[in-house]
């Protein structure tokens, strides 16, 4: 199993921001997608202040894994495991860090 379907962190730490064009242009489902205002969207669950992204499924540092995978925002192909994003969340979520 790969680290990130066992870790989540970075799907329950931060706000996925994108052009709202993006999530039409990827095919996500409305229901995975929430309006920030006129130009961005996000991805829903994540503009909180405990965010969670709702396509996230499982429990954080166990097993996870995305429901939108293969649709995902570019925000979410960006977090690579053990960069800094990668690490912070999971410092957040009481994880030891990766190595890049």
């Amino acid at each position: 199993m790969d680290e990130c379907q066992r870790c989540g962190a970075c799907c329950a730490q931060y706000r996925v921001s994108f052009y709202w064009a993006e999530a039409w242009s990827r095919g996500l489902p409305d229901l995975m997608v929430e309006k920030v205002n006129a130009q961005m969207a996000c991805m829903a669950g994540t503009n909180q202040q405990d965010p969670r992204c709702l396509a996230l499924q499982g429990r954080v540092g166990e097993s996870v894994h995305c429901a939108v995978y293969e649709l995902r925002p570019e925000p979410c192909r960006q977090v690579q495991p053990g960069d800094e994003r990668c690490n912070v969340a999971r410092r957040y979520k009481g994880l030891e860090p990766l190595s890049e």
